[in-house]
């Protein structure tokens, strides 16, 4: 007998007991479903962060902050435990010191690099609004790192460069400008609070007016979430206002460096780094733990859809041997008339595969419906600013390769009914009522 036509058999076979077979197949249905769905979330999110780094550039940009500053903060993000209080802590001030700017001039592969300080701005406002909108997110862009602009340009990054800025799309719209590319090429005003001044003086008094050019609007995406990027030099005229009069004792040190290194050298910089008590991430790491925080969630539902399997391969189990059982005297004939135990063997084998088949393409199916169905309702609410974000996005090969285990777990759990039905001897089989 050919292998078709032992598949044959075995799929029709199935459909004896109807019922039984069925709630068989949804069982591992439920378990290829929530694998499947949960796989192509997985590439969905992956797909959207490979291209945030891919658009983003920065193959040789480091962000450096005191060691101390990162291990702080990684120990608040990981427990949420009440830390206790010392007296030594009032005193923390984490910082990028004088020694450590100097070691870090002397590295070998470091390009060039800006150690950046924090600034202050109180509101964003234009010409074509009466209203003031806070500036909650307000950033630095970097040398080496591209922005993924909806319209017009990244802002000047050299030196000599003019004030110029890269709004959100939802800020362009606040300021007044009825579409991105209105925005592009115009002013807006800045206000900037003086330390000094606003320590006595009402805060509308003591805030001085820069005006930036629009460069561009960013698209939507992960570097958009930190909001309106300034280049440095208008950073830096924002620094300058932020503590102008102010004692040099007062004024902010740097908590953290940006730097554009040789891409070949970054783990040997890093490495080198961290001798002088500074803590290195590139674009990859940043996106890296976004990636991380999605596949912890992932690896936990895709832990239910593998109990789900187990759940389903008990009842193959199940489902065979009392097929087995009820077709007793039926094996005994396939044997009497010069069927080997290999054959029987293969054909309830058969059956589990069949099994394990149509529950996963059921789930195919369905996960395939669901998809469609998460992606156009995410698009339409959570997802609405990420146009180019698919969340479920399906892998035919990832696919395929989830159809294929599952028919091997759906084979493995033939095989002890299998067995049982090969080991049969005919002439019981035969006697068997």
């Amino acid at each position: 007998m050919r292998i078709i036509d032992i598949l044959r058999d075995a799929n029709s076979n199935l459909w004896r007991s109807k019922i039984r077979s069925i709630l068989t197949i949804l069982a591992i249905f439920i378990g290829s479903f929530t694998i499947i769905l949960n796989t192509a979330i997985n590439a969905g999110v992956n797909k959207f962060l490979d291209q945030q780094i891919e658009n983003m550039g920065g193959d040789g940009y480091l962000e450096m902050m005191p060691t101390e500053a990162y291990e702080s903060a990684m120990s608040m993000i990981s427990t949420s435990e009440p830390r206790e209080y010392t007296d030594e802590d009032d005193t923390i001030s984490y910082y990028i010191k004088d020694d450590q700017i100097e070691a870090i001039e002397k590295i070998d592969g470091i390009k060039s690099f800006d150690v950046l300080y924090p600034v202050s701005v109180d509101y964003f406002t234009s010409d074509k609004t009466d209203k003031r909108y806070k500036a909650d997110s307000f950033n630095l862009i970097v040398p080496g790192i591209n922005i993924d602009m909806l319209t017009g340009e990244t802002p000047d990054t050299s030196e000599d460069a003019e004030y110029e800025i890269a709004l959100t799309e939802s800020m362009a719209k606040a300021l007044g400008f009825e579409t991105a590319d209105d925005a592009v090429g115009q002013t807006i005003k800045i206000a900037v609070p003086n330390a000094v001044k606003c320590h006595s003086m009402p805060r509308n008094e003591c805030v001085a007016i820069v005006e930036a050019k629009v460069s561009g609007v960013q698209a939507p995406g992960i570097l958009s979430i930190a909001g309106s990027r300034a280049n440095l030099a208008l950073w830096n005229r924002i620094y300058d206002i932020n503590y102008d009069g102010a004692p040099e004792i007062s004024k902010p040190r740097p908590p953290q460096a940006v730097a554009d290194v040789d891409p070949e050298k970054i783990t040997e910089i890093k490495d080198k780094l961290k001798e002088i008590g500074l803590s290195a991430m590139s674009v990859d790491d940043e996106v890296g733990m976004f990636k991380t925080f999605f596949d912890a969630i992932l690896i936990v539902l895709n832990i239910f859809g593998g109990i789900a399997l187990a759940a389903a391969a008990i009842g193959i189990i199940n489902t065979l041997f009392m097929s087995v059982q009820e077709r007793t005297s039926e094996i005994g004939l396939d044997k009497a008339l010069g069927m080997s135990s290999a054959k029987v063997f293969f054909s309830f084998s058969a059956e589990a595969i069949m099994l394990g088949f149509w529950g996963s393409l059921l789930g195919i199916i369905m996960s395939v419906i669901a998809g469609s169905v998460i992606n156009v309702l995410a698009h339409a609410t959570f997802l609405k600013d990420f146009p180019t974000f698919n969340l479920v996005v399906f892998d035919p090969k990832s696919m395929l390769a989830i159809v294929g285990i599952i028919m091997l777990i759906a084979f493995l759990a033939g095989t002890l009914p299998a067995r049982k039905a090969a080991k049969k001897n005919p002439i019981d089989s035969l006697r068997y009522e």
